[in-house]
């Protein structure tokens, strides 16, 4: 076991070099750059009118040439500052500064033309933002709670993320104007509930940078998404005597499922183990992967001690080997940019809810040639293209 008296005060992390943001970004300077931009394109995703709350300025006088920074806060679906707010008050984080209403009262949103794109900067240097508490906080309707009279003080996001208003505001929106099953109706009501549904099916696609939206699997969590992979993929692919590699790191959501696999299945897990930082001993993983082996399984941050893996080192060892890779992202799309391409993982996890995103949401990504393989796990609703009694036809992936 880990001795926690050996850990020291901080562990030293590597930290990302500092980038520069190109001129092609459109923004005058860094500091009129969101810091998560990233999650908030305004790149168009619908081939109607888009179904997001409330009016989105019309773009012809946006488009026009020689605008300046200051002037494209009123590109469509863009987030503009509060009046009269200088840009040192602006919150970094421009995703939570939506405040458009979602009362019925506004009129339909224009429609915004196809194929437009916003670049934006594809690194950042969070450093160099001014952070705002105070900014910050009145994104999060909950942190005005007080607890025996005195305000929260929100410290358990490795658990769980509040929800920003603007989060809050478009679940209220969808159940008010689009509540629907998605792909299963021809009326107006199931084309805004499917649309949104596969917009946001892209929006992950681009947040991890997978080649296709055919590659996102939606669950209800990492926990259902790991599970999912052993159920589906592993009762496939593992047999008797295969060696299945975790570490020491793991969270219990990413042991349980493969114990309860190697039971089933006659294999063996194998455990890495970690020094006394918490750091993995790359010499002992490599000792332990073999011709048996079938998957290597690891956290790409660790949930107890926030210990960054080398990731690209240990899936570059387990291909190797011929083994897929199972990255746990759980604890690493808060914090760092995830390039799945990059990676080279075979299939990526992680839950909705540790990124400000609501609770009883998560990703599977795989690679479409592995997923174009696996078995349905679950049967049922939309999974299903044809059923007959003598026979069911199962849609493509990722359905």
């Amino acid at each position: 076991m880990l001795d926690e008296k050996s850990l020291p005060p901080a562990l030293d992390l590597p930290q990302p070099p500092t980038p520069t943001v190109p001129a092609s970004s459109g923004f005058a300077d860094s500091s009129a750059v969101p810091a998560f931009s990233f999650l908030e394109e305004a790149r168009p995703l619908f081939s109607a009118t888009p179904s997001i709350p409330g009016p989105v300025p019309a773009p012809p006088e946006a488009e026009a040439p020689g605008k300046t920074a200051a002037s494209l806060s009123q590109l469509p679906n863009q987030i503009s500052p509060d009046k009269g707010a200088t840009p040192a008050l602006t919150a970094p984080f421009g995703f939570q500064r939506e405040s458009r209403s979602t009362t019925s009262s506004h009129p339909a949103p224009l429609e915004e033309p196809i194929g437009i794109e916003h670049h934006v900067p594809s690194e950042r240097n969070l450093s160099s933002f001014s952070f705002d508490a105070g900014a910050l906080k009145r994104d999060f309707p909950i942190l005005r709670e007080r607890i025996h009279g005195r305000p929260i003080v929100w410290l358990d996001n490795a658990a769980t993320t509040q929800k920003p208003q603007s989060v809050i505001d478009r679940l209220n929106y969808f159940y008010e104007h689009e509540n629907s099953n998605v792909h299963r109706a021809a009326h107006e009501l199931a084309a805004r509930a499917t649309d949104a549904y596969e917009s946001a099916r892209e929006k992950v696609r681009r947040f991890l940078n997978a080649s296709s939206s055919r590659e996102i699997v939606f669950v209800r969590g990492a926990t259902e998404g790991i599970n999912l992979i052993a159920q589906s993929w592993g009762w496939l692919n593992i047999q008797k005597d295969d060696e299945i590699v975790i570490t020491w790191l793991e969270h219990h959501a990413n042991i349980v499922p493969w114990q309860m696999l190697a039971s089933e299945k006659g294999a063996r897990l194998r455990v890495v183990p970690v020094d006394s930082t918490g750091q993995l001993l790359l010499d002992e993983y490599e000792k332990l992967l073999g011709p048996r082996t079938r998957l290597v399984a690891f956290p790409h941050v660790s949930n107890a001690l926030g210990v960054v893996t080398p990731a690209n080192a240990i899936i570059e060892a387990a291909h190797r080997h011929g083994a897929k890779v199972l990255l746990d992202g759980a604890q690493s799309v808060s914090h760092m940019r995830v390039d799945v391409q990059s990676l080279d993982c075979d299939f990526f996890v992680i839950s909705g809810h540790k990124v400000l995103a609501p609770t009883g949401i998560g990703v599977v990504y795989a690679k479409p040639e592995i997923l174009e393989h696996m078995p349905p796990w679950q049967g049922g609703g939309n999974m299903i293209q044809d059923v007959t009694f003598e026979k069911t036809i199962y849609q493509p992936a990722p359905q």
